[in-house]
């Protein structure tokens, strides 16, 4: 209210008065909300961050599996936490349910298991089919964060390379 309006509301009947001070605080009160939902998100970008995935240990469990250790989002954010990829994973965290996340899990065991099929069935490395399954793995990482072809290829490394991602993939075809 500025202060030129203050001698008017001031001279106004009580009733005047009453409805423009109802009208200001309501004014506030949306304010308010607006500012707390606004809280709220920077709250769960930061607790994301922090933590990956947004969901209870149990959830976490019945979205992806008994294997799942809550400590990995933990380890990824130490080693890729000041990255971009870090920072969409995030975002996208923050606004994920459980639901969603079951969509996502789903797609990646899925395209998983289409990996391990094709390399029981002896499909060729470079070939249309594995370059087709190839495509369909890289697009259910970009689930997470943008996945370019380079950024497949490190991961794909990883698989190969890092024991613990290797377990994963040979307990379903060795």
């Amino acid at each position: 209210m500025t202060l030129e309006e203050i001698p008017a509301l001031l001279d106004a009947g009580a009733d005047v008065r009453r409805a423009e001070l109802e009208r200001r605080r309501a004014e506030l009160v949306e304010k308010i909300h607006h500012l707390e939902t606004l809280t709220a998100g920077i709250d769960r970008l930061l607790a994301a961050d922090t933590e990956g995935v947004l969901l209870s240990p149990a959830e976490q469990a019945e979205v992806f599996g008994e294997q799942w250790d809550p400590a990995w989002s933990a380890s990824a954010r130490q080693q890729w936490g000041d990255t971009a990829q870090w920072a969409e994973y995030s975002e996208r965290s923050a606004g994920r349910t459980a639901n969603e996340w079951r969509e996502v899990a789903t797609s990646v065991d899925d395209v998983t298991s289409a990996l391990a099929t094709a390399k029981r069935d002896g499909v060729a490395p470079g070939s249309t089919e594995a370059n087709f399954l190839a495509e369909r793995h890289r697009a259910a990482m970009s689930e997470y964060f943008h996945c370019t072809l380079s950024m497949h290829v490190l991961i794909a490394h990883r698989y190969v390379d890092e024991p613990e991602f290797a377990e994963s993939f040979n307990r379903l075809e060795p």
